[in-house]
């Protein structure tokens, strides 16, 4: 501690990102940005908090609303929220713009849940998504998830992971399941305790619970899958047999209806073998045909995924892939003669497409190469009285240890085109 005084540090639940971790994420950003634009997505950024009924849409009787929102009152008295996921801030984009259809985007966003933290499970997480609007073919859905399992095996590099599936079914199908399913919570009463309450609400929720001592009652209750309306079915075996098609494996799982009250049809999770079966979950999501309709807009389907970034990367330490990479210079300028001459000299080599850097405050030229060590540079360019006043820097190969007078006024020219021959 700095004397007498405590040092500030991040709000429980949230974490600093710094260099090297930092560029891990943004190759992780990166990577799903060329995938999403290769597959016609665009970008689409909203605004951290919304307007508190806006939040409230992912069901009231969601644990994301109940207990994990944030939401308080602006100095004009407006009721907000923050964002607690990207598909319902997308949804009412799409409701208040009304942007052509298919509308295909994706983002990169934080977003924040009061929840108890874990490792890889934060107040504040980062998320990456996407997001198809306008479009009711099974087919999409089929696109949608071979984009987030193409992500994570390809460009993670991720293998063991697995992708489960189910269908809500349309709005008859959940009708029906939602009075069968709440008859059997029913008979469970003493069990369920507090929490028939919650049943009541929402049957479906007490499926996605993880209590020990409910797993019994919930593998022996029925099913969605035998209450699918003819059309449910027929998408469903849609989207199976897309997935098989693209060499996609999967397993159907029951009872998989995902922490959120806005989807139908289609959902699906990626599940990581190298976690802990209880918090092993990486990514999912699903169809919300619904939800633009309940932004104000007009009836419009939907589907999309959401991937937690800590999370995934967790899964990547634990396979041993996408790892940080040591950060690393093309060039580091040694100053032998101060003055100027660096602060000019740097900015040429930035110009022509170079990384570089130096070191400051007047520092020992075994400290400058040593700094330039550190940082993984792959040249050194030394500014050195006698070869200065010849008009010539040195230039050293911080690898191969040769070096080479050369002219001053070509010297980044002369590092670019050996930048570009190494690269090639």
């Amino acid at each position: 501690m700095p004397g007498d005084r405590d040092v500030f540090r991040a709000p429980n639940g949230t974490h600093d990102v710094l260099p090297p971790e930092s560029d891990r994420w943004q190759a992780f950003v990166a990577a799903f940005a060329v995938r999403a634009g290769r597959a016609g997505f665009g970008m689409v950024v909203t605004p951290i908090f919304e307007h508190v009924e806006v939040v409230q849409k992912l069901g009231s009787s969601t644990d994301a609303v109940r207990k994990e929102m944030y939401d308080f009152s602006d100095k004009g008295g407006r009721q907000l929220a923050l964002r607690a996921d990207g598909t319902a801030s997308v949804a009412r984009a799409f409701a208040q713009h009304q942007p052509p259809t298919p509308w295909k985007v994706w983002y990169v966003a934080p977003n924040f849940r009061y929840e108890r933290p874990q490792r890889g499970r934060y107040r504040q997480h980062w998320q990456v998504g996407v997001e198809v609007l306008g479009v009711d073919d099974a087919t999409v859905d089929v696109e949608v998830m071979a984009l987030a399992h193409g992500f994570y095996r390809n460009d993670l590099g991720l293998r063991r992971l697995r992708l489960l599936v189910n269908s809500m079914g349309d709005t008859e199908t959940r009708s029906r399941y939602r009075d069968v399913l709440l008859e059997y919570w029913r008979t469970h009463a003493v069990l369920l305790g507090d929490e028939i309450a919650r049943a009541e609400a929402n049957p479906l929720r007490i499926l996605d619970s993880k209590r020990e001592d409910w797993q019994e009652m919930i593998a022996a209750a029925p099913q969605i899958g035998d209450y699918l309306t003819d059309a449910a079915a027929t998408d469903f075996e849609t989207v199976q047999a897309g997935l098989r098609v693209l060499g996609i494996d999967f397993e159907i799982a029951p009872r998989l209806v995902r922490g959120l009250d806005y989807y139908t049809g289609t959902t699906f999770e990626f599940q990581a073998d190298s976690l802990d079966a209880a918090q092993n979950a990486i990514g999912g999501g699903g169809r919300y045909d619904g939800l633009v309709e309940q932004m104000g807009g007009k009836p419009t389907p939907g589907i999309g995924f959401g991937i937690g970034i800590e999370r995934v990367l967790i899964v990547c330490e634990a396979e041993g892939v996408f790892g940080a990479s040591a950060t690393s210079l093309d060039v580091f300028v040694i100053d032998a003669v101060g003055g100027l001459a660096s602060l000019a000299l740097l900015a040429e080599l930035r110009a022509a497409g170079l990384s570089a850097d130096r070191a400051y405050g007047n520092r020992s030229m075994k400290k400058q190469w040593g700094a330039a060590d550190r940082v993984g540079a792959r040249w050194g360019v030394m500014l050195a009285p006698r070869e200065s006043a010849q008009g010539n820097v040195v230039v050293k190969d911080l690898v191969s240890g040769e070096q080479a007078d050369v002219k001053r006024d070509d010297v980044a020219q002369w590092l670019r085109k050996r930048e570009d021959m190494t690269s090639t």
